[in-house]
């Protein structure tokens, strides 16, 4: 693990995006932006699902540290046949949260998958990435296209 003691304590922020390719039949389940099955509400279960998993990445990830999230915001987004998954977090403390933000989206990704594989296994779950961090030593902003 990091050695951190002699870092300062700032806000630090993450943001992170990840996808779930849906097949035709699944997307077509959708109303009104949610898709239920017996299961319940596939979208508010993934964004409970992604809360709790970015407040635990620390215990999922072996030497990332443990912080106190001071807010999660997870959106999930049916874009026709692609669920978009954004997951933003924000902590003050000595060290980034990319990695709460990272865990959070795909782990939003993976309940989707879960909750639709009844429908159909054919989902593809990707684009996992950091879109932008602020705080610490370095800012980051994804480069569109890279």
């Amino acid at each position: 693990m990091v050695d951190v003691a002699d870092k300062a304590v700032t806000v630090r922020t993450a943001h992170a995006r990840a996808s779930v390719a849906l097949p035709a039949e699944a997307a077509a389940m959708a109303v009104n932006g949610e898709i239920a099955t017996h299961k319940g509400p596939v979208f508010q279960t993934a964004i409970i699902a992604g809360t709790q998993a970015a407040k635990r990445a620390h215990e999922l990830i072996p030497f990332c540290h443990p912080l106190k999230l001071e807010g999660c915001r997870i959106e999930v987004d049916l874009q026709e046949e692609e669920v978009v998954i954004n997951c933003a977090v924000r902590v003050t403390d000595k060290t980034g949260a990319e990695m709460e933000a990272l865990t959070g989206a795909t782990v939003a990704a993976l309940t989707i998958y879960d909750m639709l594989k009844s429908v159909s296994r054919g989902m593809v779950i990707g684009n996992a990435r950091l879109i932008e961090k602020t705080g610490g030593k370095s800012d980051y902003a994804d480069e569109p296209g890279d």
